[in-house]
């Protein structure tokens, strides 16, 4: 885990304390343009770029092309970086483009969205100071392709006006601008208009170039910032303006919308494990909740634990430092030994000991919201006070890594009234029959 190079943090995704800070010094940026067979839309965003109020001495314009035919004609200073066409490899070009940067701060726009002049200051901005900040300007759409492409976008766009998709502009303000972020925010991380730092881009291990056919790749690699502790801001009066209408106006036939929709949502199902995004009854590679147990106990304590648990929790995946090689546990995919190997889970519950926890609901709700609400981390007690498992999202275990003392992690409790520590060497023949109350097992 490296420390950022500049700027701080905040708690949570509290970009509003930074509100009316102004980085000092403006960092150095980077303009990544990803194009493919657009020459008319090119010339227009690069147009847009040569009129940024941003100093000309601290940005760098790279365009990444997705294997067009012909070289796309560039102007003197602009770098032009290309890979072969193996299909819509947006993910694999926006990678080759940051490999020419020279930026602390790296901009993304797609060549058909040209900014207005105050763009790239205004996407830089949080990046500057909060370095996990990734921001989203506003992409607004227009008919532009009757329009010099030298014509000033900021009057250009609004003469020839076509329609926002509200899906989007409604998150936006349902969310404050994303101010009130969660695991499902990464859906209003669009690929066309984003920015983040160069430093974070590489913590979050760049864009996964397994994705070869349109859309998905920037949610995804969205959710995995976000899991590593990424601050979402929704920048709105950062415009950049779509040449045409929304993808959903140009896919004119209502099945092969559907069809493309689907390839999508199947493909990020199995990478995005949360609710909402998986599936309800089939398992994600990487589980959403991870108990851990460690220390050796007796065996049946281990077992009426594990049982107990996956019962409440049946998409989890339970840890064990010892035992998990037991033969009853050997059919159950979801019991694994602790090693390094294991995927990091959205949430970790490291238990005190061999526990029982139910489903409660307030604990239920409270687990699914950790890390982006109000709470970071949560102690987990017995109605009697005792604690019996500390919950920690993988946003906090990030940050503190990166940040130390820093970090601002936020720490609640709760108190789940059924929950208890099993005894020493409580008996199964009553948990499996279903006969034991609690009096049996503590």
């Amino acid at each position: 885990m490296v420390r950022p190079p500049f700027g701080t943090t905040v708690p949570g995704n509290r970009w509003d304390l930074v509100a009316d800070a102004a980085p000092d010094p403006w960092p150095s940026v980077t303009v990544v343009v990803t194009h493919f067979e657009q020459p008319g839309e090119l010339a227009r965003t690069l147009a847009a770029l040569a009129r940024q109020d941003y100093p000309a001495d601290l940005m760098q314009v790279v365009v990444a092309d997705d294997g067009s035919a012909v070289a796309p004609d560039v102007p003197t200073g602009v770098v032009l970086v290309r890979q072969e066409d193996r299909g819509f490899r947006a993910a694999a070009v926006r990678n080759l483009g940051v490999t020419r940067a020279t930026g602390d701060v790296l901009c993304f726009l797609d060549a058909d969205t040209s900014p207005e002049p105050g763009y790239v200051r205004r996407m830089t901005r949080l990046p500057a100071l909060l370095p996990e900040t990734v921001t989203v300007g506003r992409r607004r759409h227009a008919e532009l392709a009757p329009q010099p492409v030298d014509a000033p976008i900021e009057t250009a766009g609004p003469r020839n006006l076509l329609p926002e998709p509200a899906w989007l502009s409604d998150a936006y303000e349902r969310s404050r601008d994303l101010l009130d972020a969660d695991d499902r925010s990464y859906r209003y991380i669009i690929g066309a208009a984003f920015a983040c730092t160069r430093w974070f881009f590489d913590e979050i291990g760049g864009m996964d170039e397994s994705f070869d056919e349109y859309g998905g790749e920037d949610w995804e690699w969205a959710h995995r910032a976000w899991q590593i502790g990424a601050i979402f801001a929704h920048v709105p009066d950062a415009v950049a303006w779509h040449d045409g209408p929304e993808w959903a106006g140009r896919m004119a036939d209502p099945e092969e919308r559907v069809r493309r929709g689907n390839v999508q949502t199947l493909l990020l199902t199995g990478r995005i494990p949360v609710d909402g995004s998986r599936g309800t009854g089939v398992l994600s590679p990487v589980a959403d909740i991870a108990f851990r147990l460690r220390g050796r106990f007796d065996d049946a304590a281990t077992f009426v634990c594990v049982d107990a648990l996956l019962a409440a929790f049946p998409r989890a995946r339970v840890e064990l430092e010892h035992g998990a090689e037991a033969p009853v546990f050997s059919a159950d995919p979801r019991v694994v030994a602790i090693g390094p190997a294991s995927p990091a889970a959205r949430v970790e519950v490291d238990l005190a000991g061999p526990v029982v926890l139910p489903a409660d609901g307030a604990l239920v709700e409270r687990l699914r919201a950790l890390g982006a609400g109000d709470e970071d981390e949560l102690e987990i007690r017995s109605s009697e006070g005792v604690v019996l498992a500390r919950a920690s999202s993988r946003r906090s275990r990030e940050r503190r890594a990166r940040w130390g003392d820093e970090a601002a992690v936020r720490v609640g409790s709760i108190a789940v009234d059924e929950a208890f520590a099993l005894r020493p060497h409580p008996r199964v023949e009553p948990h499996v029959g279903g006969w034991a109350g609690p009096d049996h097992l503590r």
